[in-house]
This record gives structure tokens, C-alpha cells and sequence, in this order.
């Protein structure tokens, strides 16, 4: 078993709970640790026996543009869809953090971990 981890994807999109986060948005950092088991590809040396990193992103990137008031719905979301288009990932975790959360004082990021 293998753990494949995407770490510091950036995102710019409009998740929040607050009127003024879906109008001006603000920048998320994903990192993101898919269990699989790797050992075709260890083998084999080809792309298709393995989970295409380049797809991850790509699906992350799409679940970030669809709008959430909650880090823990567009958690989940993402997390079931690589689940569903990578079936060799066992188990996935994800840490979403907002940049700069508009919370009436400063701070780097809140973060959110969740795990399938």
C-alpha cells in the first residue's frame, strides 16, 4: 500500500457561509493523501496501473469552482468523487484551508480534515 499525497494546490473560489465570501472570494490551499495500492504500477511502469495525479487536480479544480457554504460539504464532495473515478484509492483524506478567513481578525487559514 502506497500513499500518493498532491500537497499546496491553490484555489481561488467563493465557498462561505457570508454574502460578502460569494462575491469576492478568497484563496484555498488543498493537500490532498490517497491510499492505493501501488504495486501494478511498481511494476509496470505505466500511468494507466497507477492514479493519475494530473486527473486528481483536474477534479479537485472542478469540485472548488461549485459554490459551498461549508469546507465540509466541498471535503466530502471531492473526496467521493476521486473515490469514485480512482476505485484503486482504499482510503482518501483531504485538508482544505481558507486563506484569510474573514473573521474580524488576523489570521493565516482555518483548515478542515476529513477522511474517507
Amino acid at each position: 500500500m502506497s500513499v500518493i499525497s498532491i500537497e499546496g494546490m491553490e484555489f481561488f473560489a467563493y465557498h462561505g457561509c457570508f454574502k460578502e465570501e460569494a462575491i469576492i472570494g478568497t484563496k484555498f490551499r488543498i493537500d490532498l493523501f490517497l491510499e492505493a495500492d501501488t504495486g501494478k504500477a511498481e511494476e509496470s511502469d505505466d500511468l494507466h496501473d497507477t492514479v493519475n495525479y494530473q486527473k486528481v487536480y483536474e477534479h479537485v479544480k472542478e469540485e472548488m469552482q461549485s459554490r459551498s457554504k461549508l469546507l465540509e460539504h466541498v471535503g466530502r464532495r471531492i473526496l467521493e468523487r476521486i473515490k469514485k473515478e480512482f476505485p484503486s484509492v482504499e482510503r482518501a483524506r483531504i485538508k482544505i484551508r481558507k486563506l484569510n478567513p474573514p473573521l474580524g481578525g488576523k489570521m493565516d487559514f482555518v483548515a478542515l480534515e476529513l477522511e474517507l
